[in-house]
C-alpha cells in the first residue's frame, strides 16, 4: 500500500499526547497518526457479507458468564496498559 502526503488539523492537547506516546513507545509520532487513521478508516467500512451468518452462529465452546466477559475486559486492559509504559 502506498502512502499519500495530507495535511489534517488537530487538537494541541491531542498531539501533545501523541508525542509522549511515540516517546515512551519509541515509535514515532507519523506512525501513531497512521495507525489512528487506518482504525478509524476500518471503523467506517461497510463490509458486502456479515462477518458470521445467522446459521453460523459464533460458538467458543461454552457459555460465556458476567465474570468471563470482566476477566477478559480487564485482562485486556492491563496488557495494553503494560505494553504503553
Amino acid at each position: 500500500m502506498g502512502l499519500k502526503r495530507t495535511n489534517v488539523y488537530a487538537d494541541e492537547d491531542d498531539l501533545a499526547v501523541i508525542k509522549q506516546g511515540a516517546e515512551r513507545t519509541g515509535r514515532s509520532e507519523s506512525e501513531i497518526i497512521r495507525e489512528a487513521i487506518h482504525r478509524a478508516a476500518l471503523a467506517q467500512r461497510v463490509w458486502d457479507e456479515p462477518f458470521v451468518t445467522r446459521d453460523e452462529g459464533l460458538h467458543l465452546g461454552k457459555s460465556l458468564t458476567k465474570k468471563d466477559i470482566k476477566d477478559a475486559v480487564v485482562d485486556g486492559y492491563e496488557t495494553r496498559r503494560d505494553r504503553n509504559r
